[in-house]
């Protein structure tokens, strides 16, 4: 496999650089090497797929830190032959036994530490994607658009419990409302003890016997709202 540079050289970044850094240098280099500006040109269209691998992983909270810890090993399992740019040692782990990289790395991270000390403290929600037609200048520019989405709001009913009120919910017996729970799983570094969510409350803590009615037990609500 041929050897990657690192995603900081190839956007002319330092280490620490800021999101607001990444996003300009990535604009400023997929422009430059656009397909549509360096036709057939072989060499432009290479850094362009290269520009964009960076800012794929950069511009990724949980991918860049998982990057900035391990390297490509990180982020691409099979770099590096197998045990993730390792050497193969570990007890003579491979590609060929089933391990994850990425499974491993995940429960290193855990997903962020302060959610396993308070299982029902706020999460980032998903990315909204809505399918929008511009030039390719203006891709490049930037522009402002005004739009309708549907936006997940605290339930008015329930405020935010998920439980019809005159309820409470119940602790989960299982992870004793700490919404993890302990599982033990065989790496290329040894036995791992790792915290998974609670599959039997979710990862909440608690179990909710009546649910509220107007968001059934869900604690948010979907309403429009213009961005």
């Amino acid at each position: 496999m041929a050897e990657k540079r690192d995603y900081y050289e190839v956007l002319g970044l330092q280490k620490g650089a800021t999101d607001e850094e990444i996003k300009k240098a990535y604009r400023k280099l997929a422009k430059q090497y656009h397909p549509d500006l360096n036709p057939d040109n072989p060499e432009a269209e290479a850094k362009f797929k290269e520009v964009n691998e960076a800012n794929d992983v950069l511009s990724d909270p949980q991918k860049r830190a998982k990057y900035d810890q391990f390297g490509h090993a990180g982020v691409d399992p099979s770099y590096g032959g197998g045990a993730g740019g390792f050497g193969g040692g570990f007890g003579g782990f491979s590609a060929g036994d089933g391990i994850d990289l990425g499974d491993i790395f995940d429960s290193i991270f855990g997903g962020g530490g302060s959610q396993r000390s308070n299982p029902n403290a706020p999460r980032r929600g998903s990315d909204v994607t809505v399918p929008l037609s511009i030039s390719f200048m203006e891709a490049c520019k930037g522009l402002s658009y005004e739009m309708e989405i549907n936006r997940a709001e605290v339930c008015d009913t329930c405020h935010g419990s998920g439980a019809k009120p005159g309820t409470s919910p119940k602790t989960c017996p299982d992870c004793h409302g700490s919404g993890q729970v302990r599982v033990q799983q065989r790496s290329m570094f040894g036995m791992m003890t790792s915290t998974r969510p609670c599959s039997r409350c979710g990862g909440k803590g608690k179990l909710i016997e009546t649910p509220c009615p107007t968001c059934n037990g869900q604690c948010r609500v979907q309403r429009k709202k213009k961005i």
